[in-house]
């Protein structure tokens, strides 16, 4: 299938049928990579296990901030931001 090239901003982009969407299995975000000179896209994982296991922490109230990230703490002045 002959798809165009079309002017989006300054970038270039592709319009992606939506029954090749959902062939595809695309939703809301996409992987895209380079392999071999072409461009491949394929859908956008969630890494395997990782909800499983932030679950698993947060019940385990393993998911706590080791660092407050909104009051200043004399760590803040090792830091250069």
């Amino acid at each position: 299938m002959k798809i165009d090239i079309i002017k989006i901003g300054n970038s270039q982009g592709i319009r992606i049928p939506k029954t090749i969407m959902e062939q595809c299995g695309f939703t809301d975000s996409i992987e895209m990579e380079i392999k071999d000179g072409s461009l491949v896209l394929s859908p956008h994982k969630v890494r395997e296990g990782w909800l499983e296991s932030f679950q698993e922490m947060a019940a385990n109230g393993d998911d706590k901030l080791l660092i407050d990230d909104v009051i200043p703490t004399e760590y803040d002045q090792e830091w250069e931001w």
